[in-house]
């Protein structure tokens, strides 16, 4: 859930009110919102690569960090630039490179804290024999219905299972942020982004997970039934995810 834009009324608020609400509300506040259309991780990318070819640095800047925020890694950030260097000149990639140090640092990935607006949690060390990677949980109410925040770093992924109950049960899952992905055994995965919700029924052989190249976040919700139990079964083969774009 993306937050609301406030930096043109921050900057430009009393010099140019109408430039400043134009940027907030149409720019970010409807274009950048459009997710069914393109994921705000796409649009970042397809920015710093305007940016980069127009040689606007300062605001190149800006957008390595907040495409940073949306998810592309530092590597991804230095290959738009590689190979655009080719295309719009190899000087603006000399002068690209430093600004990207500068937003990464040391830093391959993204703060996971600043995924969504919900907490990351713990590292999620439990359950850490059925993933593949790094993941955390976040529990957000245990009452009425449980409700967990579950972080998946990119490339990480729970193993096939199943939600068992005698009536009821089972699991929903709500996107929040991130590129991930939803399987259930004998369909075709299914890609995930912002908003999509995941109806899974007892007894369904299944996985989820984040994208090789994104960080990814849902909720899980777990529906109210009898006899509720997890079967873990076995890790989801790593040649037929690595096919998953």
């Amino acid at each position: 859930m993306a937050e609301k834009q406030t930096a043109g009324r921050d900057r430009l608020g009393d010099l140019a009110p109408k430039f400043a609400e134009l940027n907030d509300d149409v720019l970010f506040g409807e274009v950048w919102s459009r997710e069914d259309q393109l994921s705000p991780r796409d649009r970042s990318m397809i920015t710093i690569a305007a940016l980069f070819s127009a040689g606007l640095y300062p605001q190149l800047k800006s957008h390595l960090s907040l495409g940073k925020a949306h998810g592309v890694t530092k590597q991804e950030a230095v290959e738009i630039v590689t190979q655009l260097a080719f295309y719009c000149g190899w000087p603006k990639a000399w002068s690209t490179f430093p600004l990207i140090q500068d937003v990464y640092g040391e830093d391959d990935g993204i703060d996971p804290d600043r995924l969504s607006c919900f907490p990351v949690g713990e590292k999620n060390d439990a359950f850490a024999q059925y993933f593949i990677g790094q993941s955390y949980l976040a529990p957000l109410s245990k009452e009425q219905v449980p409700v967990f925040n579950v972080t998946f770093e990119p490339g990480c992924r729970n193993n096939w299972h199943i939600h068992h109950a005698e009536s009821g049960g089972g699991q929903m899952l709500v996107c929040v942020s991130g590129r991930g992905w939803y399987h259930e055994w004998g369909r075709e995965p299914r890609a995930l982004r912002p908003g999509d919700v995941v109806n899974i029924p007892a007894g369904v052989k299944h996985w989820h997970g984040a994208a090789k190249d994104s960080w990814f976040q849902h909720l899980a919700i777990e529906v109210p039934g009898e006899g509720g139990r997890t079967e873990w079964c076995e890790a989801v083969d790593e040649k037929q995810y690595s096919f998953l774009k």
